[in-house]
């Protein structure tokens, strides 16, 4: 005798509705804000958001001096490159180092004045600046800049950061360090050109070679950028007491 209750069929396991949703076993989707660390690291390297801070920086002089420098500061910070990689280690006595770079600063102005540069040729008489002799109203303007523009400025974008930027590219074997020294100098050298012509371009390479030399070895900037201060109010001094020609001529008659 057969049942009349119905069998129950048992219906399939229906696959995830799309109306209600996805998966829920599916993975979530990945956040597209990145951490201050990834945003760190992609600053300090050579990819898009690198590049693009590279030229900022590059871009900061064109603009006004020293802006470069400047902009370096904060990329310092946000990059979380440690302060010593451009050469911003204290030193262990303050009144050592300025003194050592005062002293140096100047002597080496002179030794450049007097030896060097006439043996390239150069004039007795720097025309991009000979408007500052006996011209007392220009001495605040023209030492704020050397000090600031010079010192801090010139030191910190094409000894720091330069140093430290194409450290990261070449290494720190020594053939990379003397391709950095050389580079930076004639990068330094370069931009001397518009205003002060071949014989200021012949100058500033010598001196982006010695000052790279020192930075490369010593990796500390404070001295340096002391010196390179000394070293242009030194050539402040001698073109205001019109001492230009009897230095260049002390040598070589």
């Amino acid at each position: 005798m057969s049942s009349n209750v119905p069998k129950r069929v048992e219906q399939p396991p229906q696959a995830p509705c799309e109306e209600s949703g996805s998966d829920p076993n599916a993975a979530e989707p990945r956040s597209t804000r990145i951490t201050s660390e990834e945003f760190a690291t992609r600053l300090r390297g050579f990819k898009r958001l690198g590049l693009l801070a590279i030229l900022v920086i590059l871009a900061g002089n064109l603009i006004v001096k020293p802006l470069s420098a400047v902009l370096v500061l904060p990329w310092v910070m946000l990059s979380r490159t440690p302060w010593r990689e451009i050469g911003y280690v204290r030193p262990k006595s303050w009144a050592r180092e300025i003194a050592i770079g005062v002293v140096f600063g100047g002597l080496f102005k002179l030794v450049m004045k007097a030896l060097v540069m006439p043996l390239f040729g150069a004039p007795a008489i720097n025309p991009a600046f000979h408007y500052l002799a006996g011209n007392t109203a220009a001495l605040p303007g023209i030492l704020l800049a050397v000090m600031i523009s010079a010192g801090f400025g010139e030191e910190t974008f094409y000894r720091g950061y330069l140093f430290e930027r194409f450290g990261k590219l070449f290494g720190a074997s020594v053939i990379a360090k003397i391709a950095i020294v050389v580079i930076t100098a004639a990068w330094f050298g370069a931009v001397h050109f518009p205003k002060q012509g071949l014989a200021g371009v012949e100058q500033a390479m010598i001196g982006g070679l010695v000052f790279g030399a020192i930075f490369a070895v010593t990796g500390r900037i404070w001295m340096l950028m002391i010196a390179h201060a000394a070293f242009d109010i030194t050539a402040v001094a001698m073109i205001y007491w019109d001492l230009e020609s009897y230095v260049a001529h002390l040598i070589f008659k």
